[in-house]
């Protein structure tokens, strides 16, 4: 277990905590398994572990959306903690070692719970995209008795992950997080997680951004289906006149940041990805070090794109370079 009366976090994820399992693997693969491609789909506990059987050369990495974001912050070099909760079985005495070993704290020990841990198995084509099934087991039970007030001391930012609005327990937690954060003078964001997320919780959603959280990262789709219009622009308008910072990536188009009366755009360039798993989560750990460290919008959005391209340019969800050396390289340090 972290020891978190040492020096305050920067930067404190709350979200799904999920081991990541990847394979190399055909259309054809995924036609026999009935996997549509492309999308996350969740998967009850056999099916899971049907798929898990079925995979070849398998790479097992500690994962779930806020929590890669939060291992690509402490690569970078910031203090950060990540609060999951996992089974204390294999996969999630993995879980809690391998995100000490990358630098990111995880305060909840493995505990005696009824479901296993989450995993996800992820299927990549030799396109790049990624087709996920996920058994959401132990680490969606989060509730605010995973929540330690103590992590929050002094704390910078907040990044709450959408997907825990799937449980009433995971609701209760996400608020605690962001009521310890606020009291201790943070600033607290979510990322919007997919476009069913969003539809699932629309209502809810639409009443934090407006009245509970500082910042909002989301993409196109996911900002076009939390307002119900075709017309991203109207979307992006509705959010960034409730919100005080809006972030919206548009998959090759530039980045769209609003905070205020300013609006900036970052460019992308175009590649075509080894594998896109992780690709918004590696943006945001971008993005969040700009902003934990005082960077200007316009730097903010060139460092998630350059983390966001590191990580699709090989395979798995974390970066496999020097995140920051290239950001010195682009003069941005």
């Amino acid at each position: 277990m972290s020891d978190t009366s040492k020096d305050p976090y920067q930067v404190v994820g709350i979200g799904n905590a999920i081991v990541d399992v990847l394979a190399q693997t055909d259309d054809s693969f995924l036609d026999h398994m009935g996997i549509e491609k492309g999308i996350m789909q969740l998967v009850e506990r056999p099916r899971a572990e049907m798929l898990y059987a079925a995979m070849s050369d398998r790479v097992q990495a500690p994962g779930g959306s806020v929590a890669n974001t939060l291992a690509g912050l402490g690569e970078l070099g910031l203090r950060c903690a990540f609060i999951g909760r996992v089974k204390d079985d294999t996969l999630g005495r993995f879980y809690a070692q391998g995100m000490e070993a990358e630098g990111t704290a995880f305060p909840n020990p493995p505990q005696q719970v009824e479901a296993p841990t989450s995993r996800s198995m992820i299927f990549v084509t030799p396109d790049g995209e990624r087709s996920m099934n996920t058994y959401l087991g132990a680490g969606a039970d989060l509730g605010p008795e995973d929540v330690p007030e103590a992590v929050f001391a002094q704390v910078g930012l907040l990044f709450l992950e959408g997907y825990l609005f799937d449980k009433v327990p995971g609701k209760a937690a996400f608020e605690a997080a962001a009521r310890y954060a606020r009291g201790a003078g943070g600033h607290a964001g979510i990322t919007l997680s997919d476009p069913f997320c969003v539809d699932r919780h629309r209502a809810d959603f639409q009443r934090l951004v407006a009245d509970e959280l500082n910042f909002v990262i989301g993409n196109e789709h996911e900002y076009m289906a939390l307002y119900e219009t075709e017309d991203l622009g109207a979307a992006l308008a509705r959010a960034a006149s409730v919100c005080e910072l809006v972030v919206c990536t548009r998959s090759g188009d530039p980045v769209v940041m609003i905070r205020g009366d300013a609006r900036v755009e970052v460019p992308v360039t175009r590649v075509v990805p080894v594998d896109a798993t992780g690709a918004g989560d590696q943006f945001a750990a971008g993005f969040l070090y700009g902003l934990a460290t005082g960077k200007s919008l316009e730097v903010c959005g060139r460092m998630g794109v350059i983390a966001g391209s590191e990580v699709i340019s090989h395979f798995g969800a974390r970066p496999k370079t020097d995140v920051r050396a290239r950001f010195v390289a682009e003069g941005l340090l």
